[in-house]
Order: C-alpha cells, then structure tokens, then sequence
C-alpha cells in the first residue's frame, strides 16, 4: 500500500486528508504541489495525484466564497458549493507560479464568477434580456445606495438621475426583476388570519370559465340575428328561445313539420358560415 501511495505522488508528500488541512498550511503546501504541477507530465499518477491535493485542500476558498451567496437559499447552497469548485478547479489548471501572485488572489475571482455566472444562467424564472438582467443589478446598488442617503426608498426619476437612465429605462429595468424569482403555489396569499395560515395562492388562483366561450359567441351572434329576416328570426327565437319543438312552430306558423326543419337548417348553416366568417 506505501508503494502505491509513493508511486502516485512521486516526490510529493503524502497528505492523509487534504480537505481537512488548515488554511494557513495550505498555502505553504499548495505552493510545492503548483511547483511540482508544473514539471509533471498531465495525465499521469502523480499529475492526478498534485491536481485532486490542490483542489481538496482549497476547498475552503469555495466555502468563503459561497458565503456572500447564503441569502439566496440555504436549498441552493450545496449547488453553489459545487459550482464554485469549478471555478477552483479552473483556476488551479490555470495558475502561473511565475506570476508571482498568490493563489488566493489568484483564484477567489474565478469561483465568484463561476457562481455569478450560475445565477445569471439559472435564476430567472422566465427569460429576460441579458441587458436588463445587466441593469437589474445596477438598480439594486443604486437603490441601496439612494435609500442610505435620502431615507427612503428612491423614486423612478431619482433612479433615472442617479444612473444617467431615462424613466423609461428604469420602469423597464424595474419590471423585468420581477422575472428573476418565482413564488410557490402553496405559500399563503393575501391576509387571511384563519389558524391554518390562510388561504394558499392556488386556492385563490383563478380559472378560465366556459360560459366566457358562450358569450363571445353571442356577441358575435347578436348581429348576424340582425341580417336574418323576420320570419327566420320569429323561427329562431321560438325553437331557441322559447324551446319550441318542430310540430308547434308548424302548428304557430301554419307549415309543415318537414317545412320547419328545412327552413331551421338553412338559418342554422347561414349563421354558422356568418360566426366561421367572422372568426
């Protein structure tokens, strides 16, 4: 097992559990591991070997990093965690000893951007514009900003004045935040003080009503009843009005029960072509 160990470390020593290493030695350890990175062949054991060492014993950037993010939901933390070792593990392959710069410097930009990157990619609940996302944030500082100095919360034209924006711009950068969360269904909606929280947004949530499919029809109807003439309106009326069968519109109009169907379905087929027409 010892050969083994010394076979995938090569000349680097053996680090028993690098995600638990302190800080301040993980800094004096990552500059040998980079130094030796450096002059190992990719792909290799002891490649393999430096590269996972660096990114287990850096990991405590990815948490420092995450840490500004906690607001956003402890649900997405574990998300944030993982995203920011990508940017980690980039900066850690693209890290230059002879820069001279340390890789704490080096590497905090590449996990924030990596997790900025995350929300910017998957926190809109429906699709915005990248300059309004863009504009999103600098409304956000300016409003912050403007509140500390002023007391209170900025208006639409202090906003405008403050970012060199028409009203326009910012009532358009206002609306489009709306878009970057979403609300769930089962939170309770409104100010119902009943004891078991009140009443949800899905029980309040309205529903399309079918009789609103009637009464566009006859409002479209309505003059196309107008061009009928009136023994065809007379007709229509006692049939669909008053629930009149074949037999007593005969009887009322002095006609065949045979003559009241043909005439019903010629007045029928000359409305129904009307309503498709006007469609």
């Amino acid at each position: 097992m010892i050969g083994a160990q010394r076979a995938d470390r090569g000349d680097l020593p053996w680090v028993e559990d690098a995600g638990k290493v302190a800080p301040k030695d993980a800094r004096a350890l990552s500059k040998l591991f980079f130094d030796q990175l450096q002059i190992l062949e990719e792909g290799t054991r002891e490649y393999q070997y430096a590269r996972n060492t660096l990114i287990e014993m850096n990991q405590s950037l990815v948490v420092f990093a995450a840490r500004r993010f906690r607001t956003r939901g402890s649900g997405e933390m574990e998300d944030i965690i993982q995203v920011g070792t990508v940017g980690l593990i980039k900066a850690i392959d693209r890290f230059d000893l002879s820069r001279e710069v340390e890789f704490t410097s080096f590497a905090i930009p590449y996990i924030v951007g990596e997790i900025k990157r995350f929300f910017r990619d998957t926190s809109w609940a429906v699709h915005v514009p990248r300059r309004l996302q863009e504009l999103r944030v600098e409304l956000a500082k300016a409003q912050e900003r403007l509140t500390v100095v002023l007391g209170r919360q900025p208006t639409v034209r202090e906003l405008a004045g403050d970012l060199d924006l028409s009203d326009e711009e910012i009532i358009e950068g206002l609306v489009a935040s709306n878009g970057y969360t979403v609300s769930s269904l089962d939170i309770p909606g409104g100010n119902d003080d009943r004891s078991d929280g009140g009443l949800t947004y899905a029980e309040i949530l309205g529903d399309r009503d079918p009789a609103m499919d009637l009464v566009e029809d006859l409002h479209a109807l309505a003059p196309l009843l107008e061009e009928l003439d009136d023994r065809e309106r007379h007709i229509v009326e006692m049939r669909f009005g008053q629930e009149m069968t074949q037999c007593q519109i005969g009887a009322e109009l002095g006609v065949s029960q045979m003559h009241v169907s043909r005439l019903l379905a010629r007045t029928v087929t000359k409305l129904r072509t009307g309503m498709l027409t006007e469609t």
